[in-house]
C-alpha cells in the first residue's frame, strides 16, 4: 500500500510547468512506496494560479504560500519562485516540519545560502536542491564512471552552458534583475555547470584564480505587467526601459581539489546556440565529453588497447540492458530521453529518500548545494576585484 505525499508547489510559471509534469507522471515509470498528491500550488495572480492548478492537476490554487506552511497535510514544499524568495520561504518550511525540494540556485546571495543551510542542519525534514541534469543518464553514468576509477587523475575540466535569448529584444524579466536573481547567466547556468563538475569528479573547485563578467545590453524593455512576456519578449510593452543590473555573459578558471585546472564559461547571449550545455573531463586514463543538446549520448575516450585504435566512442544511454541510469524506467532502447525525464527521475529520488531508499546517484540537499554558490560567489568577487579567490570551506552555523 503507497504512501501518500502531499507536495505545494511555490511558484508556476516555466519551472513550474515541469515540476508539475514531474509529480504528476513520476509514479507511472517509477514505482515507489511513497504516491505525490499534487495538493497545492501557491502563487501571486489569483486568475494565473487557478488556470495554473486545472490544466496540471494541483487540487488547490492560493495567493498565499504562508498558508501551505502552515498547512499540516502538506508534507513537501517545492519552491520554483524567483531566487530572491528562496531563503523566506524555505526557512519557514523547515521550521514547519516539512521536506523542502527548492530550485536552483539555492538563493540569490551567498548570505541567504547560509541562512538556509543553517536551517536545514538543524531541521526534521529533508532538502533537496533540482540540479536536475545529474539525472540525465549520460551524466549520471559519467558520475560512475569517474566514481570506479575509469579516468583515473582528473587533469582539466572544462565546462560551457550557452544561450542565446538574452538578446536585446528579451525584455527586464526578472532575471536581469540584481536584487531578484543575485547574477545573470552566472548564477542561472554555471550554477548547473559547476554542480556537474563538482558531482561528476567528486572533487571541490578550491580557488577561482580569473574571471570576467559581462553586461552586453544595459537596459531592456519594461513589461506592462509582470506576466505579459513571453520568453522571446514579443509581448513587451512601450518605449519604457531600464537598466539591466546582471551579467549577460560570465567566465572564470580554477582549481580542483586533486590538483586539476577547470574553466566555466556561462552566456545568454551566444548567438547560435539555445541550451548547450557542454563539458569535457580529461584524465590520465581518458576522458569524457557530453553536450545536452545531444542528451542521450555520452562520449568516452579510453587508453586501453593499442593505440592505433584509440578514439572518442559514443555511448548511447538509454539501454536498459547495459545498466544505465534511468533507462530501464523508460522506453524501449534507442527511442530517447528528453528534458522533462530529468525532473521525473530526479522526483524518484526524492520519492525514494523519503522512503529511506538510496537514489540512482546522490542528491544535492542544502548543505551540497551551499559549495556550489560559495563558487559562484567566489567567482563574482575575482571579477570584481581582480584578484584570486579562495572558495570559503565554512560550514552553516545552526545558530547563525
Amino acid at each position: 500500500m503507497s504512501i501518500d505525499v502531499n507536495i505545494a508547489l511555490f511558484g508556476s510559471k516555466f519551472m513550474g510547468r515541469a515540476h508539475s509534469h514531474a509529480w504528476g507522471s513520476v509514479n507511472r515509470f517509477f514505482p515507489r512506496n511513497r504516491e505525490p498528491t499534487l495538493h497545492t500550488v501557491a502563487a501571486r495572480n489569483q486568475a494565473d494560479v487557478e488556470h495554473f492548478a486545472q490544466q496540471w492537476g494541483w487540487r488547490h490554487a492560493s495567493t498565499r504560500w504562508q498558508d501551505a506552511v502552515d498547512d499540516p497535510a502538506i508534507d513537501l514544499i517545492d519552491i520554483v519562485t524567483p531566487n530572491h524568495i528562496h531563503a523566506e520561504q524555505a526557512i519557514a518550511a523547515l521550521e514547519a516540519g516539512k521536506h523542502v525540494a527548492c530550485e536552483k540556485p539555492l538563493a540569490a546571495t551567498i548570505d541567504e545560502a547560509e541562512a538556509m543551510a543553517a536551517a536545514a542542519s538543524s531541521a526534521a525534514g529533508h532538502t533537496f536542491v533540482w540540479y536536475n541534469y545529474r539525472r540525465v543518464p549520460a551524466v549520471a553514468l559519467a558520475h560512475q564512471l569517474v566514481s570506479a576509477g575509469k579516468l583515473g587523475r582528473i587533469y582539466h575540466v572544462r565546462a560551457a552552458y550557452l544561450q542565446s535569448w538574452g538578446g536585446p529584444q528579451t525584455p527586464l524579466l526578472w532575471r536581469f534583475q540584481q536584487d531578484m536573481a543575485g547574477s545573470g547567466a552566472h548564477g542561472d547556468l554555471n550554477a548547473h555547470s559547476i554542480d556537474a563538475v563538482r558531482f561528476i569528479t567528486g572533487e571541490e573547485i578550491t580557488t577561482i584564480e580569473g574571471a570576467i563578467e559581462q553586461t552586453f545590453i544595459p537596459e531592456r524593455a519594461v513589461l506592462d505587467t509582470d506576466t505579459a512576456a513571453s520568453i522571446d519578449g514579443s509581448d513587451a510593452g512601450g518605449e519604457t526601459t531600464a537598466a539591466s543590473t546582471v551579467d549577460d555573459a560570465a567566465l572564470f578558471i580554477g582549481r580542483l581539489s586533486g590538483g586539476g585546472v577547470a574553466s566555466f564559461e556561462a552566456s545568454r547571449v551566444a548567438t547560435g546556440y539555445h541550451n548547450a550545455n557542454r563539458w569535457e573531463i580529461h584524465g590520465e586514463k581518458g576522458a569524457l565529453r557530453f553536450d545536452f543538446e545531444r542528451m542521450n549520448e555520452l562520449d568516452v575516450y579510453g587508453l586501453d588497447g593499442e593505440p592505433s585504435s584509440h578514439g572518442w566512442t559514443t555511448i548511447d544511454v538509454t539501454r536498459s540492458a547495459h545498466a544505465h541510469p534511468y533507462a530501464d524506467a523508460w522506453w524501449p532502447d534507442s527511442h530517447g530521453l528528453g528534458y522533462d525525464a530529468t525532473f521525473t527521475n530526479q522526483a524518484a529520488d526524492i520519492l525514494a529518500v523519503l522512503d529511506g531508499e538510496q537514489p540512482v546517484v546522490p542528491l544535492p540537499d542544502f548543505t551540497d548545494a551551499l559549495y556550489t554558490q560559495r563558487v559562484l560567489h567566489a567567482a563574482l568577487e575575482c571579477a570584481r576585484h581582480r584578484t584570486p579567490i579562495t572558495v570559503s570551506t565554512t560550514e552553516p552555523n545552526p545558530d547563525s
